[in-house]
């Protein structure tokens, strides 16, 4: 009876400190579908849509899109799957949110899409199998690809683990990737990786400029002029201090984007691991809308760096951990982001 009466008390306490907590911390109910003719996964969050992994078989690599913050907006651009009003149309490979690299043993995976037509020195990513998709108060997708050339031949198994949770006004994604060499393989130092988000209008930062940058391959883009700035009011910010374009190219062991949308502040990000191989990464975040961190490009970046290039032997393997985090209400502070970077480090 004394057993009885503590494992009463006990599940007693538990409870009433639970329905105690603040009602911004408590975790979310997650639901994960899978539905395999439209070759997707959804992940609903309190009966609302916060993303799909994505992989349709006419697209270079799998994806999260759209993705949804806690009050509703959404932060990733539309195009190429659903163009809206005012967006830009440039570069037709930054779709959602996405991991690869753009140089695997000469092939680039980053700038492949349907615009390109000659695919010789390019590589694509094919889902093979679905591993896990399973909801709760944490949300686990877990996914087989093969990182494949031209001839569909397979250089890299790669075996990405999505863990997800969320609370009432956040989200949390934290990527867990293991790339394993199915022939002797090389990620050379390159600027167009690894983990990326296109985001909304709304995020990128106001310009009349006209722009052209050059992938790998020596082709020009030109990111045209937008004449309408109205509500884009997007501002990078770091854990090493940078602001604005000024983080482009830097290491920080976070990087953040904040804006205003639909009324609400909303905030969002990369977090490195200490435990990754370029520790910490470079920033690839530009002001027309793309944010990446890269753990494999640092002197394509900074010409004072020592390149990063790893070689995998076959049957050996390489695993990178990225956390996304997303808040609406307020700004995140440096302090909180740099807790939640110190959990991270110490959860995985």
């Amino acid at each position: 009876m004394i057993f009885k009466a503590q494992g009463f008390l006990f599940l007693f306490c538990v409870l009433f400190f639970a329905g105690s907590l603040p009602v911004e911390a408590q975790q979310s109910d997650i639901t994960v579908t899978k539905d395999e003719q439209q070759r997707k996964i959804d992940i609903v969050i309190d009966g609302k849509l916060f993303t799909s992994f994505q992989y349709p078989s006419d697209y270079e690599k799998p994806f999260l899109y759209p993705v949804y913050s806690p009050n509703g907006s959404v932060i990733t651009r539309g195009y190429p799957i659903a163009p809206r009003k005012g967006e830009r149309v440039d570069h037709p490979h930054h779709v959602g949110l996405w991991f690869n690299h753009g140089n695997v043993n000469g092939l680039d995976f980053w700038n492949n899409s349907f615009a390109i037509k000659d695919k010789e020195k390019y590589g694509h990513i094919v889902v093979t199998k679905i591993l896990k998709a399973k909801g709760g108060k944490q949300g686990r997708i877990k996914v087989v690809s093969e990182w494949r050339d031209w001839k569909d031949q397979a250089l890299l198994e790669e075996t990405a683990e999505y863990i997800i949770t969320a609370t009432k006004n956040t989200r949390t994604i934290d990527h867990i990737s293991t790339l394993k060499a199915l022939q002797d393989v090389t990620f050379a130092d390159n600027k167009e990786g690894m983990i990326a988000i296109r985001v909304d209008r709304a995020f990128e930062k106001p310009t009349n400029e006209t722009l052209i940058f050059t992938d790998e391959q020596g082709n020009p883009t030109k990111v045209e002029a937008q004449a309408d700035n109205t509500d884009v009011n997007g501002l990078y910010y770091s854990s090493g201090g940078y602001t604005g374009d000024d983080v482009w190219s830097t290491r920080n062991d976070w990087v953040l984007l904040t804006g205003e949308k639909d009324g609400s502040v909303i905030t969002f990000g990369f977090f490195d691991h200490p435990g990754n191989v370029g520790y910490p990464f470079h920033s690839h975040a530009r002001g027309y809308g793309l944010f990446a961190s890269n753990n494999l490009g640092a002197r394509s970046y900074n010409k004072k760096d020592a390149e990063i290039n790893v070689m995998l032997r076959k049957g050996k393997s390489l695993t990178l951990k990225h956390r996304f985090y997303l808040e609406s209400g307020e700004k995140v502070t440096k302090e909180k982001a740099n807790s939640i970077f110190s959990a991270f480090s110490r959860e995985y």
